[in-house]
Formats: C-alpha cells, structure tokens, sequence
C-alpha cells in the first residue's frame, strides 16, 4: 500500500471507525514530551484526578478502597500527588482475578473489551480495555517509532504469534495488516524452512522496521549468518524487541546481521505499552499514561541504581483501571534525565522474567507464547508452569481457581496438541503451589530440548 495513503487516510480512517483517538493522542504526546520534568508530573496528577474519580464512581472494589484511604476528589480539591496515590494498597493480580465485574466499568464510552494476559508470569488474567487504552498503546508506539526515524505507513515487518487456524476475525486482522503496510510472519513456526522463506520475505518486503520478540529475532539472525543470507537492507532504520528481557549477546547478533541499532519495548497486556528505547540507549517511560513506582518487598521506593518491582498506574486505563498494580516486572530504578532534553521518566533498566523456546517433533522451534496462549485461554487455570522433557513429552503443572471443571484438563491436552502435535503426550498434575527454580528464579515454560549450535546462543538468557 501506498505509504502517503496508509499515513494519511487509511490508518486515520480506521482509528476514527474504531472510535479511537489515537492520532488527536499523537499530537499530544509530540507536543508533552518537550514539557519540563515537573510540567509531565503536574499532567500524570491531573489524568489520575479523573480515573480516580471514574473508578470511585463505576468500580465498587476502587470505591471503596479510595473512600478508606480517605482520598477527597472533589470538583474543587487540589490534584492529588504520589503521596496521596501511596495512600492507596498496592494491587495484586490475584487481586484483579478474584474481583472480576467489581473492577469494571462496562458502560465505559467506546465499549469495554474482554482480553486476557499473555500468562508469562504463570498467573493469567482476564480483564478489559477501552478505547483509550488502544489509543494509549498505538499513539506510544507511534511516537517510539518516529524517534528512530520511522512514521505511519512506513512498511514494518512483525516477527510475531499467530493462531494455528485463521477464523473470520483472523483473517480480517491480515487485510487489515495489509492496509498498513505491516508484513506479519509467525513467530510460532521458526523451523529452518520457514526461517528461510522469512528472510527472503523480508529482503523481499524491505522494510524500514522490524519488530517482535527478542528471543526469536535473535534465532533469526542467528540462522541467517549461519546460512550466510544477507539482512543489511538499504531502508531498514530499527530493529525493535518486545515480550522479554533483551540480553546483551542478543543485541549484539541482531545488529551484526541487520547492521541497524536495536531499540528494546517494554509493556504488558494487562498495562499496555509502557516504555520505549530512544537511539542514545534511554529507555523512556510514557509518562503521559503511566505512572511508575518502582517498590522493594515491603512496598517501599528504593533508590536511585536499586532493583525493584515495577508497581503501575494506567493513566488511560478507564475500562478496568490499574491502580498501583504490581505487574511482577524488575527494573532498576534512576534518576536520570532524558539526554535529549524531553521531560520523560527514564527507566534505568528491564530486567523482566525469562521462558524457554518449546521444540516440535518436526524440528520447527517455538516461541514459549505458543504453549502459553492455550493455558491463558483455560478459565481454570490461576497459576501454571510447562516443562518439555522431550519432543513427545509435555508436564503442566497448574494451580487451578474456582472455574476449573472436568473438560478443562481435556481442553488443555487438545490445545497442546494442537500446538506440537497429536503425539504429544501431555502429564498434567494439579498442584496446590507451583515451586520456583533452585536459583530462586520463576520460570514459567522450561524446556530441556537442546537447540542446535548457534541457536541455543541466541535464544539463551547467558552467553554461551
């Protein structure tokens, strides 16, 4: 498609349709990242003045949360400030599932939209988004975009997970893709002959940005120059990497082979797009729609270099708000100022969690989202861990809820299978409590099929 058409009609038109004001929310954000440190902190209070009010008002489990801590919102009381907001507990995730209709507005302007996490925490969670949010995640991204040079209608390749059969909405989903100038392969089905057909898609397709997981675009890269196929494009100005934490060899091989910078995203499903890196290697926070506290185990601020949990406020997160919510993502906190000059909060550094790639029969590699997809979508399943001890053998562990009925161990066994084949014999055991790793790391999907050479470097968290 046409890039001036996508940019200036066809991506607009769309937005508009879909009752989004994501393009009038670019404008602000251009404009609002030049403001001064304390004007960006003066606009957070302002917008969780109004979610404040909105969860008092449609949300009972808020409201009354909000009316404890004694919080005046008030038409003429002042704007809150951080502390006021610390008044209020933090939120869990167990929080989010055990309340349900209590946490939502349904009749929020727009719709409210079911969705679920992508379970990487082992923990999944159904919840809703409204237009805003949508609006939030795309106008970040469009701003993130353009710090590397990269603009609406400019062709994008996404390295990402796709559904193993295409129903009617997915089949929409890739017109529309089509329209935007976005070339989607499946990140789902990484064998050597779909890496092949990938990278001559790409060099086909010559984007000027390629996005998706780090992991399994680093195993791309890797079986590139393993096979001595080219990806030095002459429009390619990024290669951006979401879902897991970036590890430093993985940067490194991904910008040989691409010979472009990397630029690492930072978000969740449930918080939406969070933060973003900028060409001097800052990741910035989108401050105009989050506000980030980074906590200790006590719930207290640590300093400036420490390492803590990422506690989150949406700011655009009207449908269901997230307040104070404890995402269970590390990052380091900093002081830092943006070295360009914009009033954006710096976040120091992700350290996220880690999965494992689960490997096929067939030899075809999968990103752990694959497997992760079918266990999300199991209403009885509060907590899981998979672990592959071969091709053909697959343990669940799960820690069920209250909607786990009969079928739902048939449902996991048939989506697995699905996944990785009918020869997949799959061992779930019920559990009251999932243990963690020896080394006191939460590791959700593990895998113990070795990779082949280079691609177990790629795609490993520790350099080989």
């Amino acid at each position: 498609m046409n890039s001036f058409l996508t940019k200036n009609i066809i991506y607009p038109l769309h937005e508009r349709l879909m009752q989004r004001p994501t393009f009038a929310y670019v404008e602000e954000l251009e404009r609002s990242q030049w403001f001064s440190r304390e004007a960006v902190e003066q606009l957070q209070m302002q917008k969780l003045k109004v979610l404040l009010q909105l969860a008092a008002a449609h949300c009972p489990w808020h409201a009354a949360r909000i009316e404890a801590a004694g919080l005046d919102l008030g038409e003429h009381a002042p704007f809150p400030t951080l502390e006021d907001l610390q008044r209020l507990p933090s939120m869990t995730k167990h929080d989010a599932i055990k309340n349900g209709d209590d946490l939502v507005w349904h009749d929020v302007p727009g719709g409210a939209f079911k969705y679920n996490t992508g379970g990487s925490s082992g923990q999944p969670l159904i919840f809703y988004f409204g237009r805003w949010r949508q609006a939030s995640d795309a106008a970040g991204r469009i701003r993130a975009r353009r710090w590397w040079g990269v603009d609406v209608g400019d062709r994008e390749v996404y390295l990402w997970g796709a559904p193993v059969e295409l129903n009617k909405t997915d089949r929409i989903k890739q017109l529309r893709d089509r329209l935007m100038n976005q070339l989607v392969l499946n990140a789902f089905e990484m064998s050597p002959r779909n890496m092949d057909e990938y990278i001559e898609a790409i060099r086909a397709y010559r984007p000027k940005c390629i996005y998706g997981y780090a992991s399994s675009i680093a195993l791309l890269a890797a079986h590139a120059r393993e096979r001595g196929m080219g990806l030095r494009l002459p429009a390619l100005k990024v290669v951006c990497t979401t879902g897991e934490p970036l590890y430093d060899h993985q940067r490194e091989l991904i910008q040989e082979v691409f010979g472009v910078p990397v630029a690492n995203e930072f978000g969740s499903r449930d918080i939406g797009f969070t933060a973003h890196e900028v060409p001097d290697g800052q990741m910035l926070l989108m401050s105009e729609s989050i506000i980030l506290e980074v906590l200790d185990q006590d719930g207290c601020p640590v300093a400036p270099g420490e390492v803590g949990e990422a506690v989150m406020t949406g700011l655009c997160s009207q449908a269901q708000p997230f307040i104070r919510y404890r995402t269970g993502d590390m990052v380091r906190q900093t002081d830092e100022a943006c070295k360009a000059g914009r009033g954006l909060h710096v976040i120091g550094e992700v350290m996220g969690r880690t999965t494992d790639f689960i490997v096929r029969e067939d030899g075809t590699i999968m990103h752990a989202l694959a497997v992760i997809y079918v266990l999300r979508a199991v209403e009885g399943v509060e907590e899981f861990k998979l672990i592959q001890h071969a091709v053909d053998r697959i343990e669940i562990q799960v820690v069920t809820n209250p909607r786990w009925t009969p079928s739902s161990a048939a449902e996991i066994e048939h989506g697995i299978q699905a996944r990785l084949g009918d020869n997949v014999r799959v061992e779930l055991r019920l559990l009251d409590a999932i243990p963690i790793e020896a080394s006191g790391k939460y590791r959700y999907v593990v895998s113990h099929v070795a990779l082949e050479g280079s691609l177990e470097t790629a795609a490993s968290g520790a350099k080989k």
